[in-house]
C-alpha cells in the first residue's frame, strides 16, 4: 500500500474533525476522497502529508510512518493545494529551476528537470514568461509540475481543479492519468463528482470525520440504486399502450410520466430484459424518440450517503 491509515483522529478546540479515518491506497492507483465542506478531507490530507500531527491513530505513506519518520515521507511525496503556489514574479522555468535547486539537484540537473516538466505540461512556449501572465489553467499545470520536480511516489491533490474552466480541467485530468500510468499514486480530494468518476480507481466518502462508504465508482452506484431503462414515446397517446406492452414482458412496474412522455422501469434481467422491452414496443407499433439505460450517478450516490447535494 502506498498509503495506509488506521483510526486517524483530530480535534480542534473541542470539535472532532476526524473520528477514526481508515484508508488503504494501493501503489499506482487513484483514491478519490469525497465529502461535503467540513467533512475532514483537507485535514486528512494535511496529516498524511506531515503538515498536521494526528491526535490518535497511525498512518504510513510510501512505507514510512508520518509521525515517526516525517522527513522520509516528505522526500517521497508531492502536494498541490487548492490554490496554485507559484511565484508570480518568476517565469515558469525559474519557478521549477528554483525548486530543483532547493532540493539539491544541482543547477544543471534542476534546469534539465524544469525543461522536461515544461514540455510534459505543454508550457514550453510560456516557460520564459512571468507566471503572473499565466491563465488559471496554466498556473495549475505549473503548480502540478512543481510537485513533480523530485519525482514523488505519492501525490496529494487537494481540490486541484477548483475554479478552472472545463477545458483546463480536462487538461489537468489528462496530466493526472499520465502520472498514474507512470506508477505515481494519487490521493485526490474534489468537489466535482464527475472528476472523481473520471479519475478515481476507488472512492472514499467522508462525512463528519468518518469514512461512511468505500468502493469503486461502479460499486457505489450499484449500492445506491438499480439500473433503469428510460423510454420516451413519440406520441403522448401511446403511453397507456406502452405501459400495457411492458407489463407483459417484465415483472417491474413501468412508471409513466405524462408531462415528459417517458416510461421508466428497473432492469434486473440485463440485456434479456432490454431486448424483450424493445421487441414488445415494436410489436405494439409504438414509436419512440429515446431508449436509454440509465445508471445512478455519483451525484445520487453522494446525496444518498450524506443526505445533501454536492
Amino acid at each position: 500500500m502506498a498509503i495506509q491509515a488506521e483510526g486517524l483522529r483530530k480535534e480542534y478546540r473541542g470539535t472532532r474533525a476526524l473520528r477514526g479515518v481508515d484508508l488503504a491506497v494501493p501503489s499506482g492507483t487513484v483514491l478519490g476522497l469525497l465529502g461535503p465542506n467540513g467533512a475532514g478531507k483537507t485535514t486528512t490530507v494535511r496529516m498524511l502529508a506531515t503538515l498536521l500531527a494526528p491526535d490518535g491513530g497511525r498512518a504510513e505513506v510510501a512505507g514510512y510512518d508520518v509521525v515517526r519518520q516525517p522527513h522520509e515521507v516528505r522526500r517521497r511525496i508531492g502536494l498541490a493545494g487548492q490554490y496554485a503556489a507559484v511565484d508570480e514574479l518568476l517565469t515558469g522555468r525559474e519557478n521549477l529551476t528554483l525548486i530543483g535547486t532547493l532540493l539539491h539537484l544541482g543547477r544543471a540537473a534542476a534546469r534539465e528537470r524544469a525543461a522536461q516538466l515544461l514540455d510534459r505540461f505543454e508550457l514550453t512556449g510560456a516557460g520564459d514568461r512571468p507566471a503572473r501572465t499565466y491563465s488559471g489553467g496554466m498556473r495549475r499545470r505549473l503548480d502540478l509540475a512543481a510537485c513533480l520536480v523530485a519525482r514523488p511516489a505519492v501525490l496529494f491533490l487537494d481540490e486541484p481543479t477548483t475554479g478552472l474552466d472545463p477545458v483546463s480541467r480536462m487538461s489537468l485530468w489528462t496530466a493526472v492519468r499520465d502520472l498514474v500510468a507512470d506508477g505515481v499514486t494519487v490521493l485526490l480530494t474534489t468537489q466535482y463528482l464527475e472528476e472523481a468518476d473520471q479519475l478515481a480507481d476507488r472512492i472514499a466518502v467522508v462525512e463528519s470525520g468518518r469514512v461512511i462508504a468505500d468502493g469503486t465508482p461502479d460499486e457505489l452506484k450499484r449500492k445506491t440504486g438499480e439500473e433503469r431503462l428510460e423510454i420516451a414515446v413519440t406520441h403522448p397517446a401511446d403511453l397507456p399502450a406502452a405501459v400495457s406492452a411492458l407489463r407483459r414482458v417484465t415483472a417491474a412496474e413501468p412508471l409513466a410520466d405524462d408531462a415528459t412522455r417517458t416510461l421508466s422501469l428497473t432492469v434486473d434481467g440485463g440485456t434479456d430484459t432490454i431486448a424483450a422491452v424493445a421487441a414488445a414496443l415494436h410489436a405494439a407499433d409504438i414509436a419512440v424518440t429515446d431508449f436509454a439505460l440509465r445508471r445512478p450517478t455519483l451525484d445520487e450516490v453522494f446525496v444518498s450517503l450524506t443526505g445533501r447535494s454536492a
